[in-house]
């Protein structure tokens, strides 16, 4: 089993346009800009929507459910003592063209990945959480 993550981690600077996202994990719920206009997700956080160029932008929460669109292992041992970790890039299941660079946790082995469905977990450093994803079967094996 791969690790779930690095063991030190940068976070990020927590402002006005982003802290719904980085701080929804508190109430286990991931969210999205969404566009009133056009209804299209929003990610990175803009001020602008990119499809329509409307302003009226609100955080919205979204499923917490994905697919793994692509990854690759970090075997590197950039702080001495870390295991390897995965990196993913997850498709957001309510709009696949929004997708999140994020650790893939709990993953038994890198075969079959790609296109596997995973589910939002957060971990919490200080008031950040940052949104990982795992296999949605090894959160029904975890709840059993």
């Amino acid at each position: 089993m791969f690790a779930n993550g690095p063991s030190i981690r940068l976070l990020p600077r927590l402002d006005d346009d982003n802290r719904f996202f980085w701080t929804g994990g508190k109430d286990g719920v991931l969210r999205f800009l969404k566009c009133g206009s056009c209804h299209q997700l929003v990610h990175p956080p803009v001020p602008v929507c990119p499809a329509c160029l409307g302003k009226d932008l609100a955080p919205e929460a979204v499923s917490g459910r994905g697919r793994v669109h692509a990854y690759t292992v970090n075997h590197q041992q950039w702080i001495p003592g870390s295991e390897p970790y995965v990196i993913g890039l997850v498709e957001i299941v309510e709009q696949p063209d929004v997708r999140l660079t994020t650790n893939l946790v709990d993953c038994e082995s890198e075969d079959g990945l790609i296109g596997s469905d995973v589910e939002v977990t957060f971990e919490q450093h200080d008031e950040v959480f940052l949104p990982l994803f795992r296999s949605v079967d090894s959160s029904k094996e975890s709840n059993s």
